[in-house]
Protein backbone atom coordinates (compact mmCIF):
# COMPACT_ATOMS: atom_id res chain seq x y z
CA UNK A 1 0.00 0.00 0.00
CA UNK A 2 1.43 3.36 -1.14
CA UNK A 3 1.92 5.52 2.25
CA UNK A 4 2.41 9.45 2.70
CA UNK A 5 6.00 8.85 2.69
CA UNK A 6 6.16 7.24 -0.56
CA UNK A 7 4.13 10.50 -1.82
CA UNK A 8 7.12 12.54 -0.58
CA UNK A 9 9.66 10.91 -1.87
CA UNK A 10 8.31 10.83 -4.95
CA UNK A 11 7.69 14.48 -4.86
CA UNK A 12 10.75 15.27 -3.45
CA UNK A 13 9.33 17.37 -0.53
CA UNK A 14 9.05 16.27 3.23
CA UNK A 15 5.91 14.37 4.51
CA UNK A 16 5.05 17.10 6.53
CA UNK A 17 4.62 19.20 3.32
CA UNK A 18 2.76 16.43 1.99
CA UNK A 19 0.19 16.38 4.65
CA UNK A 20 -0.53 20.36 4.07
CA UNK A 21 -1.01 20.31 0.56
CA UNK A 22 -3.59 17.89 1.76
CA UNK A 23 -5.06 19.13 4.28
CA UNK A 24 -4.43 22.93 4.53
CA UNK A 25 -3.40 23.95 0.94
CA UNK A 26 -3.46 27.47 1.15
CA UNK A 27 -0.49 27.12 2.79
CA UNK A 28 1.33 25.66 0.34
CA UNK A 29 2.73 27.65 -2.68
CA UNK A 30 1.26 26.86 -5.70
CA UNK A 31 4.12 24.59 -7.69
CA UNK A 32 4.76 23.10 -4.51
CA UNK A 33 1.19 21.59 -4.34
CA UNK A 34 1.36 20.48 -7.93
CA UNK A 35 3.92 18.35 -7.43
CA UNK A 36 2.60 16.75 -4.58
CA UNK A 37 -0.48 16.04 -6.10
CA UNK A 38 1.04 14.74 -9.12
CA UNK A 39 2.84 12.63 -7.19
CA UNK A 40 -0.41 11.23 -4.94
CA UNK A 41 -2.15 10.56 -8.76
CA UNK A 42 0.92 8.63 -10.02
CA UNK A 43 0.80 6.39 -7.28
CA UNK A 44 -2.66 6.41 -6.43
CA UNK A 45 -2.07 7.27 -3.31
CA UNK A 46 -5.55 7.49 -0.85
CA UNK A 47 -5.43 9.07 2.53
CA UNK A 48 -6.52 6.22 5.52
CA UNK A 49 -9.09 8.43 6.25
CA UNK A 50 -10.61 8.67 2.90
CA UNK A 51 -9.43 4.65 2.15
CA UNK A 52 -11.99 3.65 5.18
CA UNK A 53 -14.70 6.07 3.59
CA UNK A 54 -14.33 4.27 0.10
CA UNK A 55 -14.71 1.19 1.73
CA UNK A 56 -18.59 1.80 2.49
CA UNK A 57 -21.19 1.00 0.20
CA UNK A 58 -24.96 2.04 -0.09
CA UNK A 59 -24.07 5.96 0.30
CA UNK A 60 -22.73 8.55 -2.49
CA UNK A 61 -21.02 11.79 -1.50
CA UNK A 62 -21.50 15.07 -3.05
CA UNK A 63 -19.26 17.55 -2.94
CA UNK A 64 -21.07 21.54 -3.57
CA UNK A 65 -18.63 23.97 -3.53
CA UNK A 66 -19.29 27.93 -3.75
CA UNK A 67 -18.71 31.27 -1.33
CA UNK A 68 -21.94 30.27 1.25
CA UNK A 69 -20.88 32.37 3.78
CA UNK A 70 -20.41 35.67 1.20
CA UNK A 71 -23.96 35.04 -1.18
CA UNK A 72 -27.34 34.31 -0.10
CA UNK A 73 -27.58 32.97 -3.76
CA UNK A 74 -25.21 29.84 -3.20
CA UNK A 75 -27.60 28.81 -0.46
CA UNK A 76 -30.42 28.82 -3.20
CA UNK A 77 -28.92 26.79 -5.42
CA UNK A 78 -28.00 24.18 -2.72
CA UNK A 79 -31.62 23.84 -2.18
CA UNK A 80 -32.37 23.31 -5.81
CA UNK A 81 -29.35 20.62 -4.95
CA UNK A 82 -31.35 18.74 -2.79
CA UNK A 83 -34.53 19.34 -4.33
CA UNK A 84 -32.72 16.72 -7.30
CA UNK A 85 -31.82 14.00 -4.73
CA UNK A 86 -35.66 12.77 -4.57
CA UNK A 87 -34.99 9.32 -2.33
CA UNK A 88 -31.21 8.50 -3.45
CA UNK A 89 -29.15 8.22 -0.06
CA UNK A 90 -27.00 10.76 -0.96
CA UNK A 91 -24.49 13.06 1.73
CA UNK A 92 -24.51 16.49 0.35
CA UNK A 93 -21.20 18.18 1.93
CA UNK A 94 -20.58 21.57 0.97
CA UNK A 95 -17.54 23.36 0.89
CA UNK A 96 -17.32 26.94 1.46
CA UNK A 97 -14.93 29.50 -0.52
CA UNK A 98 -14.42 33.11 -1.00
CA UNK A 99 -15.33 34.68 -4.13
CA UNK A 100 -13.78 34.11 -7.41
CA UNK A 101 -13.55 37.65 -6.99
CA UNK A 102 -11.30 37.45 -4.50
CA UNK A 103 -9.36 34.65 -4.73
CA UNK A 104 -8.07 31.28 -6.33
CA UNK A 105 -8.84 28.54 -4.99
CA UNK A 106 -5.85 25.89 -3.88
CA UNK A 107 -9.03 23.44 -2.27
CA UNK A 108 -10.36 22.70 -5.49
CA UNK A 109 -7.39 21.04 -6.70
CA UNK A 110 -6.88 18.38 -3.77
CA UNK A 111 -11.18 18.01 -3.34
CA UNK A 112 -10.47 14.68 -5.07
CA UNK A 113 -8.10 13.42 -2.87
CA UNK A 114 -9.08 14.56 0.78
CA UNK A 115 -12.45 13.61 0.98
CA UNK A 116 -14.26 10.56 -1.01
CA UNK A 117 -16.64 12.21 -3.57
CA UNK A 118 -18.66 10.74 -6.06
CA UNK A 119 -19.07 13.66 -8.17
CA UNK A 120 -19.15 17.89 -7.48
CA UNK A 121 -21.08 20.79 -8.39
CA UNK A 122 -18.73 23.77 -8.70
CA UNK A 123 -20.63 26.76 -7.95
CA UNK A 124 -19.02 29.99 -9.16
CA UNK A 125 -15.78 28.92 -9.10
CA UNK A 126 -14.18 28.95 -12.59
CA UNK A 127 -11.63 26.16 -13.39
CA UNK A 128 -7.81 26.62 -14.21
CA UNK A 129 -6.79 24.29 -17.06
CA UNK A 130 -4.46 22.57 -14.95
CA UNK A 131 -7.39 21.57 -12.23
CA UNK A 132 -9.59 20.81 -15.13
CA UNK A 133 -7.18 18.33 -16.75
CA UNK A 134 -7.14 16.98 -13.00
CA UNK A 135 -10.34 16.50 -12.30
CA UNK A 136 -11.14 14.93 -16.00
CA UNK A 137 -8.02 12.18 -15.24
CA UNK A 138 -9.41 11.28 -11.92
CA UNK A 139 -12.85 10.70 -13.91
CA UNK A 140 -14.76 12.73 -11.15
CA UNK A 141 -17.99 13.32 -12.31
CA UNK A 142 -17.92 17.40 -12.09
CA UNK A 143 -20.74 19.82 -13.09
CA UNK A 144 -20.43 23.85 -13.56
CA UNK A 145 -22.92 26.59 -12.26
CA UNK A 146 -22.56 30.17 -13.56
CA UNK A 147 -19.19 28.99 -15.53
CA UNK A 148 -18.30 27.02 -18.72
CA UNK A 149 -15.53 25.45 -19.55
CA UNK A 150 -14.58 22.58 -22.34
CA UNK A 151 -15.21 19.02 -21.60
CA UNK A 152 -17.71 19.57 -18.53
CA UNK A 153 -21.15 20.12 -18.08
CA UNK A 154 -22.49 23.52 -17.15
CA UNK A 155 -25.61 25.07 -15.74
CA UNK A 156 -25.61 28.73 -16.53
CA UNK A 157 -27.27 32.64 -17.45
CA UNK A 158 -25.90 35.07 -19.41
CA UNK A 159 -24.63 37.76 -17.00
CA UNK A 160 -24.38 40.12 -19.89
CA UNK A 161 -27.86 39.74 -20.65
CA UNK A 162 -28.44 40.17 -17.32
CA UNK A 163 -26.20 44.03 -17.36
CA UNK A 164 -28.00 44.49 -20.59
CA UNK A 165 -31.50 44.23 -19.40
CA UNK A 166 -30.87 46.36 -16.73
CA UNK A 167 -29.65 49.05 -19.28
CA UNK A 168 -32.61 48.79 -21.02
CA UNK A 169 -34.92 49.05 -18.33
CA UNK A 170 -33.38 52.50 -17.00
CA UNK A 171 -32.80 53.60 -20.10
CA UNK A 172 -36.61 53.28 -20.99
CA UNK A 173 -37.76 54.96 -17.65
CA UNK A 174 -35.64 58.35 -19.43
CA UNK A 175 -32.73 58.16 -17.44
CA UNK A 176 -29.30 59.68 -18.73
CA UNK A 177 -26.99 59.68 -15.74
CA UNK A 178 -26.02 55.96 -15.06
CA UNK A 179 -23.71 54.29 -12.09
CA UNK A 180 -22.42 50.67 -11.48
CA UNK A 181 -21.48 49.62 -8.31
CA UNK A 182 -20.10 46.21 -8.52
CA UNK A 183 -17.90 43.97 -6.33
CA UNK A 184 -14.41 44.92 -5.89
CA UNK A 185 -11.87 42.48 -7.99
CA UNK A 186 -9.30 40.78 -5.79
CA UNK A 187 -7.87 38.60 -8.58
CA UNK A 188 -7.55 38.99 -12.19
CA UNK A 189 -7.24 35.34 -13.05
CA UNK A 190 -10.80 35.08 -13.46
CA UNK A 191 -13.83 37.36 -14.83
CA UNK A 192 -16.00 37.49 -12.44
CA UNK A 193 -20.32 37.75 -12.49
CA UNK A 194 -19.52 41.22 -11.58
CA UNK A 195 -17.54 41.91 -14.26
CA UNK A 196 -19.64 40.50 -16.90
CA UNK A 197 -22.77 42.18 -15.60
CA UNK A 198 -20.99 45.37 -15.92
CA UNK A 199 -19.89 44.51 -19.59
CA UNK A 200 -23.51 43.89 -20.68
CA UNK A 201 -24.59 47.22 -19.03
CA UNK A 202 -21.88 48.90 -20.65
CA UNK A 203 -22.20 47.95 -23.66
CA UNK A 204 -26.03 48.77 -23.90
CA UNK A 205 -25.82 52.38 -22.56
CA UNK A 206 -23.09 52.95 -25.17
CA UNK A 207 -25.45 51.87 -28.16
CA UNK A 208 -27.14 54.61 -26.51
CA UNK A 209 -24.82 57.36 -26.24
CA UNK A 210 -24.13 57.18 -22.45
CA UNK A 211 -21.20 56.34 -20.41
CA UNK A 212 -21.68 54.97 -16.72
CA UNK A 213 -19.31 55.95 -13.59
CA UNK A 214 -17.76 52.97 -12.04
CA UNK A 215 -17.30 52.29 -8.20
CA UNK A 216 -16.43 49.37 -6.74
CA UNK A 217 -16.57 48.12 -3.01
CA UNK A 218 -16.05 44.56 -0.94
CA UNK A 219 -19.19 42.16 -1.06
CA UNK A 220 -21.16 43.68 2.39
CA UNK A 221 -23.84 46.10 3.05
CA UNK A 222 -21.60 48.48 5.02
CA UNK A 223 -18.92 48.57 2.34
CA UNK A 224 -21.94 49.31 -0.42
CA UNK A 225 -23.08 52.02 1.70
CA UNK A 226 -20.01 54.05 1.62
CA UNK A 227 -19.71 54.03 -1.78
CA UNK A 228 -22.92 54.57 -3.19
CA UNK A 229 -23.07 57.73 -0.86
CA UNK A 230 -19.62 58.96 -2.81
CA UNK A 231 -21.50 58.19 -5.76
CA UNK A 232 -24.55 59.60 -4.79
CA UNK A 233 -23.24 62.83 -3.41
CA UNK A 234 -21.36 63.56 -6.70
CA UNK A 235 -22.31 66.23 -9.32
CA UNK A 236 -23.56 65.77 -11.13
CA UNK A 237 -25.48 63.27 -9.25
CA UNK A 238 -26.26 59.78 -11.29
CA UNK A 239 -29.90 59.51 -11.84
CA UNK A 240 -29.81 55.64 -12.08
CA UNK A 241 -27.36 52.94 -10.30
CA UNK A 242 -26.78 49.59 -11.41
CA UNK A 243 -26.07 47.07 -8.47
CA UNK A 244 -24.03 43.57 -9.24
CA UNK A 245 -26.35 42.04 -6.44
CA UNK A 246 -28.86 43.04 -4.26
CA UNK A 247 -26.88 43.11 -1.46
CA UNK A 248 -24.97 46.24 -3.00
CA UNK A 249 -28.10 47.53 -3.72
CA UNK A 250 -29.47 47.43 -0.86
CA UNK A 251 -26.30 49.13 0.39
CA UNK A 252 -26.97 52.09 -2.18
CA UNK A 253 -30.75 51.98 -1.40
CA UNK A 254 -29.46 52.89 2.40
CA UNK A 255 -27.29 55.54 1.21
CA UNK A 256 -30.00 57.49 -0.59
CA UNK A 257 -32.52 57.22 2.16
CA UNK A 258 -29.54 58.91 4.47
CA UNK A 259 -28.72 61.74 2.27
CA UNK A 260 -32.69 62.08 1.68
CA UNK A 261 -33.38 61.13 -1.70
CA UNK A 262 -36.08 59.46 -2.71
CA UNK A 263 -36.04 56.19 -4.28
CA UNK A 264 -37.06 56.04 -7.35
CA UNK A 265 -37.66 60.29 -7.86
CA UNK A 266 -33.77 60.92 -7.10
CA UNK A 267 -32.39 58.21 -7.81
CA UNK A 268 -33.36 54.47 -9.25
CA UNK A 269 -31.73 51.57 -8.15
CA UNK A 270 -31.39 48.30 -9.76
CA UNK A 271 -30.07 44.89 -8.20
CA UNK A 272 -29.50 41.56 -9.67
CA UNK A 273 -30.70 38.05 -8.37
CA UNK A 274 -34.07 38.33 -6.66
CA UNK A 275 -34.70 37.34 -3.34
CA UNK A 276 -36.64 37.84 -0.53
CA UNK A 277 -33.99 41.01 0.44
CA UNK A 278 -35.71 42.03 -2.46
CA UNK A 279 -38.69 42.01 -2.04
CA UNK A 280 -38.77 43.61 1.34
CA UNK A 281 -36.73 46.60 0.03
CA UNK A 282 -39.30 46.61 -3.34
CA UNK A 283 -36.21 46.56 -5.05
CA UNK A 284 -36.10 45.99 -8.84
CA UNK A 285 -34.02 43.42 -9.72
CA UNK A 286 -32.82 40.80 -12.42
CA UNK A 287 -34.09 37.37 -11.26
CA UNK A 288 -31.61 34.68 -11.62
CA UNK A 289 -33.38 31.23 -11.75
CA UNK A 290 -31.03 30.05 -8.58
CA UNK A 291 -32.60 26.98 -7.25
CA UNK A 292 -33.64 25.42 -10.80
CA UNK A 293 -29.90 26.14 -11.59
CA UNK A 294 -28.96 23.87 -8.73
CA UNK A 295 -31.47 21.31 -9.24
CA UNK A 296 -30.20 21.08 -12.89
CA UNK A 297 -26.65 20.73 -11.71
CA UNK A 298 -27.72 17.72 -9.79
CA UNK A 299 -29.79 16.10 -12.22
CA UNK A 300 -27.05 16.04 -15.06
CA UNK A 301 -24.38 14.95 -12.25
CA UNK A 302 -26.96 12.00 -11.25
CA UNK A 303 -26.77 10.69 -15.01
CA UNK A 304 -22.81 11.09 -15.11
CA UNK A 305 -22.40 9.08 -11.87
CA UNK A 306 -25.28 6.97 -13.46
CA UNK A 307 -22.76 6.13 -16.39
CA UNK A 308 -24.38 8.42 -18.45
CA UNK A 309 -22.41 9.19 -21.46
CA UNK A 310 -22.81 11.31 -24.15
CA UNK A 311 -21.97 15.45 -25.40
CA UNK A 312 -21.20 17.50 -23.09
CA UNK A 313 -24.29 19.60 -22.38
CA UNK A 314 -24.24 23.34 -22.09
CA UNK A 315 -28.00 24.32 -20.01
CA UNK A 316 -28.56 27.95 -20.30
CA UNK A 317 -31.53 29.40 -17.93
CA UNK A 318 -33.16 32.30 -18.69
CA UNK A 319 -33.04 35.80 -16.50
CA UNK A 320 -35.90 38.18 -16.62
CA UNK A 321 -36.49 41.49 -14.75
CA UNK A 322 -38.49 42.11 -11.86
CA UNK A 323 -39.84 45.14 -11.58
CA UNK A 324 -40.46 46.90 -8.55
CA UNK A 325 -41.35 50.50 -6.33
CA UNK A 326 -36.86 51.15 -7.12
CA UNK A 327 -37.13 52.38 -10.14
Amino acid sequence: MTTIRDVAVEAGVSVSTVSLALNAPERVSEPTRRKVLAAVDALGFVPKADAVARARRGVGRIGVLAAFSAYHSAARRVNGVMSATGSRPLEIVLFDQESSARSASPLLASLPVTGRLDGIILVSRPLDDAVATRLRDLRLPTVLVDVRHSGFDSVHTDDEAGGRLAAGHLLSRGHARFAFLGEEQRSDRYVSPSQRRLAGFRTALAEAGHTPVVRLARHEVGQALATARELLAAEPRPTAIFAADDTLAAGVMRAAHELGLAVPADVAVVGFDDGELAEALGLTTVRQPLEESGRTAMELLLRRIDGGTGAVREIMLRLELAVRGST
